[in-house]
């Protein structure tokens, strides 16, 4: 192996990475198999192509995000990070499971599918910075860039294949079985955790216990410009832009006119860009701050590309754009809101980025999807477009000012 490649993969020379590595890798293609599955479910089986609908049940799935800020931040700064991953991630496999008996057995309902999403969602939202702080006790803060980048590079192998064996799954034996090998796939990661080398972790501090500790992470970014242009940036691709099972499914569906294979197909081509994009980021030594307008900006035009694009191949290739820039857009915001941070204020830090990023879909996606319904999803598309093109000129004015001081 070159130099080159050990170095964009060096975190995989630590014990504890590599086996957390390959559970995860095992439960992320399992987590896309239910989530490919999971949109077609509600677009094309429980409602006739309503996008909105879609966007609801993102919305109900993404909120608790924002919804439980306040103590997500909280619990992953304070307690035993590994325990608390076995919670969120057993939690998570039995709720696929129980979804994939209802979906088998024809007893599935679009409310049912709600309260799935629901909790499901209030489970990641206590799982996501847990788990994204939880790589620094794996690797020490020397590897945590590079290893943010291979998560990410890991998560989108798994999107680049789950799509596609959902579409399959789905056309050869029906959706509910999407969900149930989903649930078996947490299996793997709960199995990686237990073989964790404890002795070889690298703990985070702990926050003392006190009264007005959300309060205290909130005073934290106000205080740091970087981190608000960071947090503003995330709001504004989180809310309007990262809506990807709406515009996938809608121009999929009623543009291209494609079939559970070709739906799944779409996503994992767009998995093609992310994993190019994560490991172009894995190769950086560390994360730089003007590496978010330009991917910002390129995600803008990608969107545009797609919002355009005359055909399935052609909507395809824009889909790779995106992916690269969403990558290196959101890998960076991931590492550079740790390193920056102190370690006492990571699990919040991360709380918040988490939950502006993705507890802006509530808002975000009803919109997006009735923009979908009522103008079409080229349109939908565009509002994306806007709000990469808006959150480049954010870190741009963020740059600027930063050097006239």
């Amino acid at each position: 192996m070159t130099t080159s490649a050990l170095g964009v993969f060096r975190s995989l020379r630590t014990f504890n990475y590599r086996v957390w590595a390959t559970g995860a890798f095992v439960s992320n293609v399992g987590t896309w198999v239910q989530r490919t599955a999971q949109d077609w479910l509600v677009f094309t089986e429980l409602t006739h192509h309503n996008a909105s609908a879609m966007g609801l049940v993102m919305a109900l799935q993404f909120g608790p995000q924002l919804l439980f800020l306040p103590w997500t931040g909280f619990t992953a700064d304070h307690f035993n990070q590994r325990k608390l991953l076995v919670t969120t991630q057993a939690t998570m496999g039995a709720l696929a499971l129980m979804l994939g008996v209802l979906t088998v057995s024809g007893l599935v309902r679009l409310w049912q599918v709600y309260i799935f999403a629901f909790m499901f969602g209030s489970a990641a939202a206590f799982d996501a910075p847990v788990r994204q702080t939880f790589v620094a006790e794996l690797v020490g803060d020397d590897d945590l860039h590079n290893a943010v980048a291979l998560n990410s590079t890991s998560f989108n192998v798994g999107r680049m294949i789950g799509p596609a064996v959902s579409g399959l799954i789905i056309a050869s034996i029906g959706t509910g079985w999407a969900f149930l090998i989903n649930g078996a796939s947490f299996i793997a990661v709960l199995t990686s955790l237990a073989l964790l080398r404890v002795a070889e972790l690298h703990p985070n501090a702990r926050a003392r216990h006190a009264r007005g500790n959300f309060i205290e992470g909130l005073r934290y970014v106000w205080g740091r410009g970087d981190l608000k242009a960071i947090l503003v940036m995330l709001f504004l691709i989180g809310t309007f832009g990262l809506n990807f099972p709406i515009f996938i499914s809608t121009m999929a569906v009623t543009v291209f006119h494609a079939n559970a294979r070709g739906y799944g197909l779409l996503s994992s081509i767009m998995a093609i860009g992310t994993v190019g994009g994560a490991l172009l980021t894995a190769g950086q030594v560390r994360p730089r701050f003007r590496m978010l307008p330009f991917g910002a900006a390129v995600f803008g035009v990608g969107c545009a590309l797609a919002a355009i694009a005359p055909t399935y191949w052609t909507f395809g290739g824009a889909l790779v754009i995106i992916g690269i820039a969403t990558l290196i857009f959101i890998s960076t915001t991931n590492s550079l809101v740790q390193l920056s941070t102190n370690p006492a204020m990571r699990g919040r830090m991360m709380a918040l980025r988490v939950g502006i990023t993705l507890g802006g879909t509530p808002v975000g996606a009803p919109i997006v999807g009735w923009v979908a319904n009522d103008f079409g999803p080229r349109w939908a598309l565009g509002v994306g477009a806007a709000s990469g093109l808006a959150a480049a000129t954010v870190a741009i004015v963020a740059i600027v000012t930063e050097r006239s001081r």
